[in-house]
């Protein structure tokens, strides 16, 4: 039996990437009582395959909308008239964001400021939420020894994508300040899971490694990550939406530090056991900024909704490879 959701007319954007899409799949499954317009520009970490999921749903709503383009963007809002807006859509690949800012800066910034824009005069302010999904990497870097990041840590991004992940997080809060729209901030960890674009790292290792590929390992392969399932992440952001809140942040985090060799060799040892695959691996040229350690204190979260985390890393990793290996051609069109 699902249960009614507590907002009734929620905005989604990039709905069918990654993280957006879970949340999106997790939504239509288990709640009721909503109606959800998704804006997403299907560009290439997107497919159509993913689409199709919510395509025989009567209250899920799609256009191929670029956030960068107010004018489309206010046309929308003015029309669907949301009491919740959740901004997934955003450039993320920071080697992508290093050969090439301008549409990090056109997506995560210009188009977050876009949507504020057009959310400050909405008839529904009064119950209205703008959740800002985010990212640890704001914060910068820690050493082994230093403490896991905290909401109240000062930002000190390294990266373009970081930066500009950053100002957009920082557009909304300015935004709820001078114009009273209540908002949330999640900065969460390194997803893993269905349905991630081939080029991160998790995918990567597996497409490599069916195709006879290398495995490249940025340096020494001893930068650490915090990891987390998506189906977890969304879930908590699930979570806080049944709470009242006006303006606040919330870490998210899946109290799982490993090395990226570690990581790897994981998945080396399931492709090997369970699908009696060969890869291996060959160390490169670190990437330029390469931060050395992202690790997410979550106890705000946890203690907010009375909650304790728990997570099942490696049944949740070998589901995921499943998955990859079970839909290879997700993104051939």
């Amino acid at each position: 039996m699902t249960k009614e959701y507590p907002y009734k007319k929620i905005l989604i954007t990039g709905g069918c990437g990654f993280i957006g899409s879970s949340y999106i799949k997790t939504l239509l499954e288990n709640y009721h009582g909503f109606e959800i317009q998704n804006l997403d520009l299907m560009t290439y970490a997107t497919s159509k395959k993913t689409l199709n999921l919510f395509k025989n749903y009567e209250n899920f709503f799609h256009s191929n909308t670029d956030i960068s383009d107010f004018a489309e963007v206010s046309k929308i809002f003015n029309s669907f008239i949301p009491d919740l807006v959740v901004n997934f859509a955003a450039e993320s690949h920071v080697d992508n964001s290093i050969n090439g800012a301008t549409p990090f800066i056109n997506s995560n910034i210009i188009g977050t400021f876009n949507l504020l824009e057009a959310s400050k005069n909405l008839p529904t302010q009064k119950d209205f939420l703008f959740h800002q999904i985010s990212t640890d990497e704001v914060f910068g870097d820690l050493d082994n020894n230093d403490p896991a990041f905290k909401e109240n840590d000062a930002y000190d991004p390294s990266s373009p994508y970081s930066a500009s992940k950053a100002s957009s997080d920082m557009l909304v809060s300015a935004w709820g300040r001078t114009f009273q729209i209540s908002y949330l901030i999640t900065n969460c960890s390194n997803n893993f899971g269905p349905r991630q674009y081939k080029e991160k790292l998790i995918p990567k290792i597996i497409f490599n490694t069916i195709a006879g590929i290398e495995i490249p390992i940025y340096g020494d392969g001893l930068n650490i990550r915090d990891w987390i399932f998506v189906d977890d992440h969304t879930n908590i952001i699930i979570e806080l939406h049944k709470k009242d809140i006006r303006a606040d942040r919330f870490n998210i985090g899946g109290n799982n530090e490993i090395t990226n060799i570690d990581l790897v060799e994981s998945i080396m040892r399931v492709l090997e056991s369970e699908y009696n695959l060969s890869p291996k691996i060959k160390f490169v040229e670190d990437r330029k900024g390469h931060d050395k350690r992202y690790a997410i204190n979550m106890s705000k979260t946890d203690q907010f909704l009375n909650r304790e985390s728990k997570y099942n890393f490696p049944e949740n990793l070998e589901s995921t490879i499943d998955w990859y290996i079970e839909n290879a051609n997700w993104w051939d069109e």
